[in-house]
């Protein structure tokens, strides 16, 4: 791909004077990590595939020098979290699947598509340039092509050495109609929420990888404070959502730990006035599951 020059012009529109900023910040700081820089565009000129992913888009490289991730974050662990990223993804998946989902211009993997009342329900996995200060993979729940949620993730190793999926935010709708629209799809869903739907389905993609830890960033560990209003008040509040879900918060207090697979009421648990509905829903969870889990079989090695 040439030069750090030929890389930085690669990622940044130098036509747009604040992306000439940035491009001459990143020239900046390439220049201070130099060595560790030069290792990661080595890590990935050196194996066919991941050069293949290089030489479509360079993001990973503005991401390591830039404080994206996680609060606090240091070059050195983004240059880690990157490499270990794409090694795990390629110990798993067939090379095609690979290459895709490394590549922004890719429309995404299919996970799972239905009819909602007459609008195409579409969720699928890819690497999104705007969500790159998060994460290096998306789950995006579209309908007719309007976001509803995304959960924006990476895969690395934790302190144990354990390969796990990190979660660097999730995101909620923003359309004229998203309040109406997740009441409907709630009832939809059999009284089981439209964001708690998302996180159930990158639970079920961890499974079907082998993969058996999954972390979820903190409101402290949030790499940014774009999550909080003017008035210190949060507009999304991460730490309440993953204790609804089961997770726990650990040591670091940037990060909680979240179950693998979400508990379940037994039915004995249930008023019986509710237990038709509740049969309803895991018939329906199980059901998604089942579509996910087909369809990542098909993509694995």
């Amino acid at each position: 791909m040439g030069t750090i020059k030929d890389i930085g012009k690669k990622i940044y529109d130098l036509k747009n004077p604040r992306e000439q900023r940035r491009y001459l910040v990143f020239l900046c700081r390439a220049l201070l990590h130099r060595r560790e820089l030069k290792e990661l565009i080595c890590f990935f000129q050196q194996d066919k595939l991941r050069n293949e992913i290089f030489s479509r888009q360079a993001f990973p490289i503005e991401q390591v020098t830039r404080a994206f991730f996680y609060n606090d974050s240091t070059f050195a662990e983004r240059v880690k979290l990157v490499r270990e990223h794409y090694e795990i993804l390629q110990s798993r998946l067939q090379p095609e699947a690979f290459v895709d989902l490394g590549d922004v211009e890719y429309r995404g993997f299919e996970l799972y598509t239905h009819d909602f009342e007459g609008r195409q329900l579409r969720v699928f996995s890819k690497f999104g340039v705007g969500q790159r200060k998060e994460g290096l993979l998306s789950i995006i729940m579209e309908l007719d092509g309007e976001v509803l949620y995304q959960i924006i993730f990476w895969l690395a190793k934790d302190k144990k050495g354990e390969e796990a999926v990190w979660i660097g935010a999730m995101q909620g709708p923003n359309m004229a109609d998203a309040r109406e629209i997740v009441k409907k799809m709630t009832k939809w869903c059999h009284g089981y929420r439209t964001k708690n739907l998302i996180l159930y389905m990158l639970q079920a993609v961890a499974r079907t990888m082998g993969i058996r830890k999954i972390y979820a960033v903190s409101n402290y560990g949030y790499y940014a404070n774009n999550h909080v209003r003017s008035d210190r008040k949060l507009k999304t509040n991460f730490g309440d959502f993953w204790l609804e879900t089961g997770g726990k918060k650990t040591e670091d207090e940037r990060w909680f730990e979240l179950p693998l697979t979400e508990s379940r009421k037994t039915m004995e648990e249930v008023p019986t006035r509710k237990r038709a509905v509740y049969r309803r829903r895991f018939a329906f969870l199980d059901e998604v599951d089942g579509e996910i889990e087909s369809a990542v079989k098909a993509i694995l090695k």
